[in-house]
Formats: C-alpha cells, sequence, structure tokens
C-alpha cells in the first residue's frame, strides 16, 4: 500500500521495532498528526480470546474521564415518565413507536447512540438489522438498556464509549482529539484498558493482552509496550 508524503514523513518520528511506554507513546501519535482538522486518537487492541466462543466475548463501556471530543447525538426510546426523564437529561430525541418507524421509514440516522427501557426492547429488535451492523443497539451490557434514562443520557454525554471485539478479536475505540494534547490522551487510554482488562473472560488462556497500538486518524500506528498491562 502506497502512503503519502505526509504520512511517511509521520512515519520517520517513530522508530522501527520499538515498543513504546504508553506516555511516550501518546506523545509520538500526537505529534505525527499532519492533517488540517483535529485528528482522533484511537487505541487499537488485539487481545488473546476467541470472538467465536460466548465465554470469551469482551464487551462493555466505560466514561473517558475526558471525554471523546465529539458531540454525541442520543435517541432514547421510552415512554410517559422516561421520556420526560430523557428529556430533562438533555437527550436530542425522545420517542417510542414513532421513532422506530422512523428509522424503518425513512433510513432515518441522526444518532450516535441509542438508549432504551426495558419495556421497549420488543419494539427496538425490530430495528436489529439496521441498527446492529452499525454497532448501536442498544445493550444491558453497554448500559443503553436500562430503566434510568436519564443518567445514561448523561454518561453518553460526558464521553461514554462502548469497547467490542470485532471478528479479528480486535477492539477498537477512540481516546479523544489530538488537541486534547498527551496527558489528556494518556489518561482516557489508561480508563479504557482499565476496563478492558477487568473484563478479562474467566475461560482466557494465556496471555491476554496480545498488543497495542495508538494512531491517529491519518498517521501510522505507534506500538504500545503491553508488559504494563501485566494481562
Amino acid at each position: 500500500m502506497k502512503h503519502g508524503k505526509k504520512y511517511n514523513d509521520s512515519a520517520k518520528l517513530i522508530e522501527a521495532g520499538k515498543f513504546y511506554d504508553v506516555e511516550e507513546a501518546v506523545a509520538v501519535a500526537v505529534k505525527t498528526a499532519s492533517a488540517k482538522f483535529d485528528e482522533t486518537v484511537e487505541l487499537h487492541v488485539r487481545l488473546g480470546v476467541d470472538s467465536r466462543h460466548a465465554d470469551q466475548q469482551v464487551r462493555g463501556a466505560v466514561v473517558l474521564p475526558n471525554g471523546t471530543g465529539k458531540t454525541v447525538r442520543t435517541l432514547v426510546l421510552a415512554k410517559a415518565d422516561k421520556a420526560e426523564a430523557a428529556l430533562a437529561a438533555g437527550a436530542d430525541y425522545v420517542g417510542a413507536e414513532d421513532m422506530v418507524e422512523k428509522i424503518q421509514k425513512e433510513n432515518w440516522m441522526d444518532f450516535d447512540v441509542v438508549i432504551a427501557t426495558p419495556d421497549m426492547m420488543g419494539m427496538v429488535g425490530r430495528l436489529g438489522k439496521v441498527l446492529g451492523p452499525r454497532g448501536l443497539m442498544p445493550s444491558p451490557k453497554a448500559g443503553t438498556v436500562t430503566p434510568d434514562v436519564a443518567k445514561a443520557v448523561t454518561e453518553a454525554k460526558a464521553g461514554k464509549i462502548e469497547y467490542r471485539l470485532d471478528k479479528t478479536n480486535i477492539i477498537h475505540c477512540p481516546i479523544g482529539k489530538v488537541s486534547f494534547g498527551p496527558e489528556k490522551l494518556q489518561e482516557n487510554l489508561d480508563a479504557l484498558m482499565g476496563a478492558i482488562i477487568k473484563a478479562k473472560p474467566a475461560a482466557t488462556k494465556g496471555q491476554y493482552v496480545k498488543s497495542c497500538t495508538v494512531a491517529t486518524t491519518m498517521g501510522p500506528g505507534v506500538k504500545i509496550n503491553v508488559a504494563k498491562f501485566g494481562a
């Protein structure tokens, strides 16, 4: 794969074959950012589990201490007093059958997080084919199926992110923007890694954290020394 001049210049800032400590890795990743926009910084973690087995799934959610730098649009599927509580908490869109219908008929997707009360899940199930592939399906594990919709809205707005394994046993998550600076990014990275390590399945054999890379939207990956995670 051919890369442009900016990418190649950024790659020169990274020592080939070196595994960096977290602090240094984040600082180097920030330096590699060369785009005209405020690039997102992402963490990619490969785990020593097999996502095909139900007892080796790794999935959950964590509130990043410094948020994601992104304005999160929330859709809450709830009725009566729960709907009112969601609106009071600052939800962008609130509804029930009307919202489900809007998504089904108009393919409306102007939201980043879907939160639902447990009694709405029968209706939400109809949206599985639309929301599932986009990773937007509400789930109890991620705290997006809950009777306390107000709390879920507040957390989503504060920078709560969901992490889950893909088919290749890798977790990809944003940890903020380049403009946050290394210190805040490191705090977010530590919070995310702490949650992933806590979520280690009992069925895991051998090394849990196989590799860990931090990278900006347009930049090359910076490898992190996983020994410090002790998993």
